[in-house]
């Protein structure tokens, strides 16, 4: 949507009370309702469109050269409302002209009492491209850069807090982007999200989903969360369109784009893996940034495991595209600043200013509490795979926590866990000890094989049927590169409870597991729990 790039690049009056910045929509979108909800959100004013034709404005700043932009007078500047001009819509303006640099909207856009006063593009071979296919309307194009670029690459060393805020941690951030329109991966490609939410571990991989803003208005927010409910319910984030995308592509480990330029920005900030479904051709220019990048990474079947499909990727290739698509960083706003204030007749204040920091993103709305837990004895420890309960083949055993998910869930599962509640407010307190719970639930969940309480202090303990005594079991974290790795507890139970289901005993001294989750492995005490322990408030 224009807009957001419009919100991108305001801020260089910010600070400034010359300035009044005022919205208007350009008439004969399929996108204004959304546009003007989001402007209304933001608490700016706007301006009806007929109201707006009838004054006259110091500066026009548009995204998008569509419209009766020529209405409004005043000089405009006309900004890029994306990364690198990669489509060519079919059935608008000149035939094979791409989208942003079409001479037939460029035309429209100029009128002798509006001017078009600057075209700020994002890289050199832009501007040569305008100028060859109409030399006129290159007239006031001039390299700028890209002030999306500039907050993405500013916000890089927020990566660790993207990541915190949306609970990634150690696991692998797969984003799917998808753009707009009949080729995009949301259209072609509507059940890639769910089958990737089935396919890939819950403890070693977080999916997340970035659909343009215009697919987005199409559908309503409703409707596409509801086409999307299976990836939702497990556990899969839906970034919002406006800045929380940016910030989950630096967040990312890895890419999975059609041919929508937000790639780009992500290929920009750091080279690290990325795949296509769009198989090139149809609106794709394949000379483009985007098409170049298209035809040279690994593509994934609809069949493939998409981590043989990330594996395949060469490094190097998804810088070499954003180079193409952006003119060298880090100037951008003071370029577009000084032409802006020059084109104003005003001097700008003395206060400098800079890209502004990318937000921390919404965790996922909905998080799985149920698991279908696949186990697996190997020389080197006890394989622990969860995948959300439905996904997928039951396992071997069905894990739940209490109080999170659904009572049929409860009822069908084996293992059984209860989470520490928070703190009561209650004048009177009622709260059940750690092995009171246990003991209720084996006798509430007759299905139930094992019932487990996590503790405040990290620990839990563990209750299974026919067993008289209660387990103490607690998870070591392990060191990589620097840093502490720690997994859910709630993982290490389903390994004890898949030991215990073997009927091999457990000595008064206890036994030590080695539980493995993907390439790592953590050490599982399991002994006779203490009555101190046993008497723990949860």
């Amino acid at each position: 949507m224009a807009l957001y790039r419009l919100l991108d690049v305001l801020p260089v009056f910010s600070g400034d009370d010359r300035i009044t910045r005022l919205f208007t929509l350009v008439p004969g979108s399929d996108f204004g309702v959304d546009a003007l909800a989001a402007i209304d959100a933001l608490g700016g004013r706007t301006v009806p469109w007929t109201e707006a034709c009838g004054r006259t404005y110091d500066l026009v700043v548009a995204a998008s050269p569509k419209g009766d932009l020529r209405l409004l007078r005043g000089p405009r500047v006309l900004l890029p409302h994306g990364a690198g001009f990669n489509k060519s819509i079919p059935g608008e303006g000149s035939a094979d002209s791409a989208s942003g640099l079409d001479p037939t909207y460029l035309r429209q856009a100029e009128h002798e009492d509006a001017p078009l006063a600057l075209h700020a593009l994002a890289h050199p071979d832009q501007v040569a491209k305008l100028a060859a296919t109409d030399p006129r309307a290159a007239r006031h194009a001039k390299v700028i850069g890209d002030l999306t670029l500039e907050r993405v690459l500013a916000s890089t060393s927020l990566r660790d807090r993207y990541r915190a805020a949306l609970g990634t941690g150690a696991r692998t951030l797969i984003v799917l982007v998808s753009t707009w329109g009949k080729e995009s991966l949301i259209r072609r490609h509507p059940g890639l999200p769910a089958r990737l939410a089935a396919q890939l571990p819950h403890d070693e991989y977080q999916l997340a989903l970035v659909v343009h803003p215009n697919e987005r208005s199409l559908l309503g927010t409703y409707e596409l969360t509801e086409r999307l409910a299976p990836a939702l319910d497990a556990g899969m984030i839906l970034p919002d369109p406006h800045e929380e995308w940016a910030s989950v592509l630096i967040a990312a480990d890895a890419l999975v784009t059609d041919h929508g330029s937000s790639a780009l920005y992500y290929c920009a900030a750091e080279d690290r893996p990325v795949v296509s479904v769009h198989r090139g051709g149809g609106e794709l220019i394949r000379d483009s940034p985007m098409g170049e990048l298209i035809a040279r990474i690994p593509q994934l079947g609809r069949a493939e495991n998409i981590t043989d499909a990330l594996r395949a990727y060469r490094p190097g290739l998804g810088h070499a595209a954003a180079q193409a698509a952006f003119a060298p960083p880090g100037d951008a706003m003071d370029l577009l600043r000084t032409e802006m204030y020059i084109l104003l007749g005003l001097a700008p204040p003395p206060h400098h200013v800079t890209p502004r920091l990318l937000p921390l993103p919404a965790p996922a709305v909905r998080i799985p509490t149920a698991f279908d837990v696949h186990v697996a004895t190997t020389a080197t420890g006890t394989r622990i795979t969860r995948h959300p309960a439905g996904t997928g083949p039951p396992g071997h055993h069905l894990a739940v926590e209490h109080g999170a998910a659904g009572e049929q869930l409860a009822r069908s599962a084996g293992l059984l866990y209860r989470r520490p509640l928070p703190a009561s407010a209650a004048p009177v307190d009622l709260a059940w000890t750690a092995d009171g719970w246990i003991r209720h639930a084996l006798s509430s969940y007759p299905g139930c094989r094992s019932a487990a309480a996590l503790l405040p202090s990290g620990g839990c303990l563990l209750g299974f049927r026919g067993h008289e005594r209660t387990y103490a079991v607690q998870v070591e974290p392990c060191s990589e590169g620097g840093r502490v790795v720690r997994i859910d507890p709630a993982v290490a139970l389903s390994a004890v409870h898949a030991r215990l289901v073997s009927a091999k005993p457990v000595p008064d001294s206890g036994i030590v597991l080695d539980c493995l989750v993907g390439e790592r492995a953590f050490r599982v005490t399991l002994r006779p729990a203490t009555d101190s322990e046993a008497t723990q408030v949860i």
